[in-house]
């Protein structure tokens, strides 16, 4: 499975260390930084690209940390086929795969610590979506609804 990375300055030593315990669980990682401390690194910069790269099918789910996950999470779900999840707990990170079929997760460094936050990406990347009906017919609203905007 390869994994899609992206973060600001706020959320670049968490995404670091998820890169890693990512690789040392032999994911394949697309990484688009930030790679070092940049003084305007702007959150779109980093989250674009890392959602375009799920979007067209290069990689298989990503991952974006910032300082609070918000600002990520508000990019990449703008990005058509993109349903990221600001995930905070580890229910959360479960359900919305089985649920929303989520493929991408925001994290935030400065609310996250990172134990939490590499239980909430393991969950995150070994739960299945269920297939359920219902969560089906929702996720298919729910992308019909971003084509018509």
């Amino acid at each position: 499975m390869k994994i899609s990375l992206g973060a600001d300055n706020a959320g670049r030593q968490l995404k670091d260390v998820i890169k890693k315990h990512l690789e040392d669980k032999g994911y394949e990682i697309a990484d688009y930084g930030l790679s070092e401390e940049l003084p305007t690194a702007d959150y779109p910069d980093y989250a674009f690209p890392a959602s375009e790269a799920v979007a067209r099918g290069e990689c298989d789910m990503g991952i974006l940390v910032c300082g609070t996950g918000i600002g990520m999470s508000m990019c990449a779900n703008k990005v058509p086929g993109i349903r990221c999840a600001h995930v905070t707990d580890c229910f959360s990170a479960e359900a919305t795969r089985q649920h929303n079929d989520a493929n991408m997760l925001a994290l935030g460094a400065r609310v996250t610590g990172e134990g939490l936050a590499l239980k909430i990406v393991d969950i995150f990347l070994s739960t299945p979506y269920s297939g359920a009906e219902r969560h089906t017919r929702r996720i298919n609203k729910m992308m019909a609804a971003e084509k018509n905007s």
